[in-house]
């Protein structure tokens, strides 16, 4: 039996200091010593396994930091843990105050593939491992093929015009991850935000839309329209790698930054459809009759086709398992949700007769989030505005 965790890390504007990330936007030595210092008492508090960041801007920020959490967690062994000396040395209690550290960890960063100068650039994502990769880590973001999405006009299927995406806003980072005699495909991910995306006329400064004095709702609407497009669009493609793994048998995971929450149309694009009660209660696609319905025998096989497809919310099980009413990641403007996810497949599900284990327990850590609307600013401005999420995962 192994027991590991998983956690997701959107760590906020992650790069060293007097480097301007975006327009008038950087961090003091201070501020930035700041930023490192409250970073690793959190990745110090969840102690886990198998981290996705999101938001890195610089690869060696990130190292600094690891190596600063690193540090910290000698000195906090060497406070917690009783020496040689001590007859009750080997009790669990001490173990679990034990921190793993991360010195023999392996690392992964995907940079951006529109990173662009001062004042333009755009953040990438990492996975640190303490299992190492069984696997080179794949980097997927400029699309090989254009995804071409063509549309359709209602009451007919002549053609209405097409979305196509050419590169995903910020990359998925794909790691396979050896965990127990198991190898576990890990997905990092940080999808579109909900931040309108405005076209700049040829030789203008800015995109009309972000005049604020010449506030114009029907354009900024459609800004909002654009975005959610790219998001759902980015789905699909993370969506496709995800099948594919399945197809392969492979057991998968999902993280990161999702920007929407679980019943979001670009959250359940990633999870896949859930299997209707009975399809035997369904008229036939190809129906005659108002009683030419799916038959016992179909039923199953439908069920089966889309449920070993499907991804569990690591989140809902356990709010099912706990009685926790509440989950939360982000808090703005009195509206708290979660649009950070952990989704795992099936077979980390134990009502699975297959299951390879199960998730024990799950945990959030999300005191420091303000709500935006409290006067410390240097605070909001230096800790993450996402709460940190963590799966604690047993293989049998």
């Amino acid at each position: 039996m192994t027991r590991f965790t998983i956690a997701s890390f959107n760590v906020k504007n992650l790069i060293g200091a007097d480097q301007e990330y975006y327009t008038f936007q950087k961090y003091t030595p201070e501020e930035y010593a700041w930023k490192q210092d409250w970073m690793a008492d959190q990745l110090l508090t969840m102690d886990a396994d198998l981290v996705g960041f999101q938001e890195i801007f610089e690869e060696d920020a990130l190292r600094d930091v690891i190596a600063e959490t690193d540090r910290r967690g000698d000195q906090a062994n060497q406070a917690n843990l009783p020496d040689a000396s001590k007859r009750y040395r080997k009790k669990a209690i001490f173990r679990k105050l034990a921190f793993g550290g991360y010195k023999d960890a392996a690392l992964a960063f995907a940079p951006n593939a529109s990173d662009g100068g001062p004042g333009e650039r755009r953040p990438g994502l990492a996975v640190l491992s303490r299992f190492g990769f069984a696997e080179e880590p794949e980097i997927i973001q400029n699309l090989a093929e254009p995804l071409r999405i063509p549309m359709s006009a209602l009451g007919g299927d002549e053609s209405a015009g097409h979305y196509t995406l050419a590169r995903i806003s910020r990359p998925i980072l794909k790691v396979r991850v050896p965990v127990g005699g198991k190898v576990i495909t890990v997905f990092n991910c940080h999808l579109k935000s909900k931040l309108g995306e405005f076209i700049r006329p040829e030789g203008a400064e800015f995109a009309p839309e972000a005049v604020l004095t010449a506030y114009d709702p029907v354009g900024r609407a459609m800004g909002a329209l654009r975005s959610a497009l790219r998001r759902m669009a980015e789905a699909w493609v993370l969506r496709r790698e995800i099948v594919t793994e399945l197809d392969r048998g492979h057991p998968v995971m999902v993280l990161g930054d999702f920007n929407d929450g679980e019943h979001a149309v670009s959250s359940e694009i990633i999870s896949g459809e859930h299997p209707f009660k009975n399809y035997s209660w369904m008229l036939r696609h190809d129906a005659k009759a108002s009683n030419d319905r799916y038959s016992r025998k179909e039923n199953e096989q439908i069920t089966e086709a889309v449920d070993r497809v499907r991804l569990r919310s690591g989140e809902k099980m356990f709010v099912r398992k706990s009685l926790r009413d509440m989950v939360y990641t982000a808090a703005f403007g009195g509206v708290y949700e979660s649009i950070d996810q952990i989704y795992m497949s099936r077979h980390f599900d134990s009502t699975w007769g297959k299951a390879l284990g199960e998730m024990e327990y799950y945990s959030v850590f999300n005191d420091h989030l303000t709500d935006g609307s409290h006067p410390e600013a240097p605070y909001n401005k230096l800790a993450s505005d996402h709460g940190q999420i963590m799966a604690h995962i047993r293989l049998d």
